[in-house]
């Protein structure tokens, strides 16, 4: 499977309230795959269908990594709404994470 572009809402519209992110990921790593998982939790609980995550494998497409300066994987970038942010690691730290996309966590 080819995941250089994976829209992974499916509605590929941007709006001002739309959360825009890349997840830059080494293939099958198994950090790349925990990063998959923790961030797709994280949209599920605090986005719905409010954001567009594009995931890049820097093993397929490494100048799109060097291009966006991603040296090391995974690296989580959020695009928009501004400040753009990156949060590199396999995104297990939820409050880091969170604190990275502008979001606050929920109390529970």
């Amino acid at each position: 499977m080819n995941r250089a572009r994976k829209n992974d809402n499916g509605s590929g519209k941007t709006g001002a309230n739309r959360v825009v992110m890349r997840l830059f990921i080494a293939g099958n790593a198994p950090n790349s795959v925990q990063a998959i998982a923790n961030l797709k939790v994280i949209c599920s609980e605090y986005f719905g269908h409010t954001h567009n995550l594009e995931i890049i494998d820097t093993l397929e497409d490494p100048l799109r990594a060097l291009a966006d300066g991603v040296l090391i994987t995974p690296t989580l970038i959020k695009v928009s709404p501004k400040p753009r942010m990156k949060v590199v690691g396999n995104l297990s730290a939820k409050s880091a994470v969170l604190l990275a996309l502008g979001i606050k966590e929920k109390a529970g």
